[in-house]
C-alpha cells in the first residue's frame, strides 16, 4: 500500500541550498495541475536574472500568478482539490510586506496565511528561506525581519504535514514522511 502525498510541505534551508529544485520536483512528481505563486519581485538587475532562471527551469504547462503581497487570499482562491500550489518564497513575501505594510496589515497578514493554510484543499508547497541560524542582525529592520520570519516558519510547520530542511541540496525530514527516492 502507498502511502498519500502528505497535503501541505513546508520547505526551508538557506540561500541556493536547493529548496527551489526540491519543491518544482515534488509539484511535478504529484501529478496535478500546478500554478506557481511567485512573490519575488525584480528589484535590480541580479534579482531580475535570478527570476528568469526559475522561469526558464519552470514547465511551460505551469500557471504562474506573481502576487507579491496578498498571497493567503490568493491561495484561498488557487488551492483546489486534485490541483498543486506551489508557493515560492515565504521570506520574499514578508520582506514585501515590511516594505509597503504598516504594523497592523502585517500581522493581520502573518495572523491570516496560516489559517488559509490550514484549511486549504490540494497539495501546498511552500517555500522559505531559514534566516535564523546565524548572528542576531544590528538594525532594528532586520531583527524584526527574522522575527516575522521565525514565527511564520514556526506557524505553518505547526499546520504543515510535512517539513523539510535543504542542506547543500540534501533534504532532511524534520517532519512527517520522508521524501522517496
Amino acid at each position: 500500500m502507498t502511502e498519500a502525498p502528505p497535503r501541505c510541505t513546508l520547505i526551508l534551508g538557506g540561500v541556493r541550498s536547493g529548496k527551489s529544485r526540491l519543491a518544482e520536483g515534488l509539484a511535478h512528481g504529484s501529478g496535478l495541475p500546478v500554478t506557481y505563486l511567485a512573490t519575488a519581485r525584480a528589484g535590480d538587475g541580479e534579482m531580475a536574472r535570478r527570476i528568469e532562471a526559475h522561469r526558464r527551469r519552470r514547465p511551460a504547462q505551469w500557471r504562474l500568478i506573481e502576487e507579491p503581497l496578498e498571497l493567503a487570499e490568493r491561495i484561498s482562491v488557487e488551492a483546489a482539490a486534485q490541483r498543486c500550489v506551489l508557493v515560492e518564497c515565504l521570506t520574499l513575501w514578508v520582506t514585501n510586506l515590511l516594505m509597503e505594510a504598516d504594523g497592523p496589515r502585517i500581522e493581520h497578514a502573518l495572523e491570516r496565511l496560516p489559517e488559509v493554510i490550514a484549511a486549504a484543499p490540494g497539495r501546498l508547497i511552500l517555500v522559505g528561506n531559514e534566516t535564523n541560524m546565524g548572528v542576531i542582525p544590528l538594525g532594528e529592520l532586520s531583527r524584526r525581519y527574522c522575527d516575522l520570519a521565525g514565527r511564520l516558519h514556526q506557524d505553518l510547520a505547526a499546520r504543515c504535514d510535512q517539513v523539510l530542511f535543504m542542506v547543500a541540496g540534501l533534504p532532511l525530514v524534520v517532519k512527517g514522511p520522508a521524501l522517496s527516492r
